[in-house]
């Protein structure tokens, strides 16, 4: 059965209490600690928008890519989007067919990739980078141990790295260096 605009308010009333606000009966605003959403009807109450604020476009534009490939591969019935200077989360689905099933999957979904914001682009990205580094060790017939060995010269050196970090921050970046490397080494 499609869901009414008392659906709605019924759905976010159970989901966010008195964090909503019931703008009149085509729209509908969360301020909750752990997200902002709105949820519109088009004005002929045949569509429904919902949308999260996720970052300023300027903050998402390196991960531009790997948020692409989410809209493909991961975000299932959400998708990001940029407008007016921000990457947003959104959902548009026609009234008519939505059921409260999908709504409710639809608003979790947004409020998932709210909170995690940035964090998952920027880890595939990273992910991406330490792939190619592997990649070029393993074409120079470099083994795990002697890529982290460059890794350390390179921070030692100041090429990447810090020059201001003492020697115990230091051991902290080389120890994520090694996680990664040993998570990814033998992927790539």
């Amino acid at each position: 059965m499609p869901m009414t605009p008392a659906d709605i308010t019924t759905s976010l009333t159970q989901q966010f209490g008195p964090a909503l606000q019931i703008m009149d009966d085509t729209a509908w605003q969360v301020e909750a600690p752990a997200s902002r959403l709105l949820v519109l009807l088009s004005e002929d109450h045949t569509w429904l928008r919902a949308l999260v604020s996720i970052a300023p476009a300027q903050e998402a534009a390196p991960y531009l890519e790997q948020l692409l490939e989410s809209n493909f591969d991961d975000t299932q019935e959400a998708r990001y989007a940029i407008y007016e200077g921000a990457l947003w989360g959104v959902f548009h689905h026609a009234l008519a067919s939505l059921t409260r099933e999908d709504f409710e999957a639809a608003i979790a979904r947004l409020v998932s990739l709210q909170q995690t914001g940035l964090d998952r682009s920027f880890r595939q990205r990273a992910d991406a980078q330490i792939r190619q580094i592997i990649w070029a060790a393993k074409q120079q017939g470099q083994t795990l141990e002697d890529t982290l060995q460059t890794l350390d010269r390179f921070y030692e050196e100041g090429v990447m790295g810090d020059l201001s970090q003492d020697a115990s921050q230091r051991q902290q970046v080389m120890d994520a260096w090694r996680a990664q490397l040993q998570r990814l080494w033998h992927e790539s």
